[in-house]
């Protein structure tokens, strides 16, 4: 098993250094045949324009799109989540439409406005999780199939649909491994391979 990291801007690094962390072998994904070599994709926060023209530019949205379809599990983080809503409300078009969702871009503010906050995720367990929040989108509206996996108030930041997760936070930025260890479950038993624990 190895999970691919969109790796054409953004929090890369942190991701990478998450999985390794944990034993996860991952490649850095630059290229659209990339997307066909690994087992579960993460799209890692940054800028979401700048990452829609990028991954069209080098065909790596079809090719995602095309895995989507397979079957592959994919989780976007922050601008990541941006990438797999279906509808964004600044108007801007929207880009992989993998998850049934509306979302608002910086809807937490500028970076000064930045925060982090204990999230309960019954998902991960009943330890809250310390999650970091920068520049954060909210999501408006879940479809019908999205799973709502923690709320920050009124409004979901963590949600799955099918092989899709998304949060509008950073657990690439914390030394808590278990939203990465949801994913990377979601990917092995996808794959078929034996569960961990």
């Amino acid at each position: 098993m190895k999970i691919g990291v969109l790796a054409l801007q953004g929090s890369v690094e942190e991701h990478t250094r998450t999985l390794r962390r944990m034993g996860v072998p991952t490649e850095a994904v630059r290229r659209a045949e990339q997307v066909y070599e690994v087992d579960g994709l993460i799209l890692p926060g940054g800028e979401s324009t700048t990452l829609g023209k990028l991954m069209r530019k080098y065909g790596i949205d079809a090719a995602i799109k095309e895995r989507a379809r397979q079957g592959m599990p994919i989780y976007g983080t922050c601008a990541g989540m941006i990438l797999l809503a279906s509808e964004i409300s600044s108007g801007e078009p929207p880009h992989l439409c993998l998850m049934d969702l509306a979302v608002t871009r910086n809807a937490s503010g500028r970076q000064k406005d930045s925060f982090e906050i204990d999230l309960s995720i019954p998902a991960l367990g009943a330890e809250p999780f310390r999650a970091v929040f920068i520049r954060a989108p909210y999501i408006d509206r879940v479809g019908e199939k999205v799973e709502v996996l923690a709320s920050l108030g009124d409004k979901p930041v963590f949600v799955r649909q099918g092989n899709f997760l998304a949060s509008s936070f950073h657990p690439e930025l914390t030394e808590d491994d278990r939203v990465h260890a949801l994913f990377v479950g979601m990917v092995e038993r996808q794959a078929g391979l034996p569960q961990a624990g």
